[in-house]
């Protein structure tokens, strides 16, 4: 029987996510292996563009922008109702 479906353990201790490919977005799901925790395009092995971050009860959490790895532009937090909570602006001044 495979474990394909479960976290794996790096050698420091910490979970990887599990995660897929669609569409060229990166989908990483919470440790239920069933809710998304993540989802966005990678450049490499950076993220880039557009992200999305999720509860494990499935609402939104975060919202971003990544240019070359790094965090840029308006980034939102959501609250647990999905309305905002906060707006932040990464770009460095």
């Amino acid at each position: 029987m495979g474990n394909e479906n479960c976290d794996m353990i790096q050698r420091n201790g910490v979970k990887e996510k599990k995660l897929e490919v669609v569409d060229g977005y990166t989908i990483k799901y919470h440790a239920n292996g069933k809710t998304m925790w993540s989802k966005g395009k990678m450049l490499g092995d950076q993220p880039d563009g557009y992200w999305e971050w999720y509860r494990a009860v499935g609402t939104i959490k975060r919202t971003g922008y990544f240019e070359n790895g790094e965090p840029v532009g308006e980034w939102i937090t959501y609250d647990s109702n999905g309305e905002i909570y906060k707006t932040t602006n990464r770009d460095k001044k």
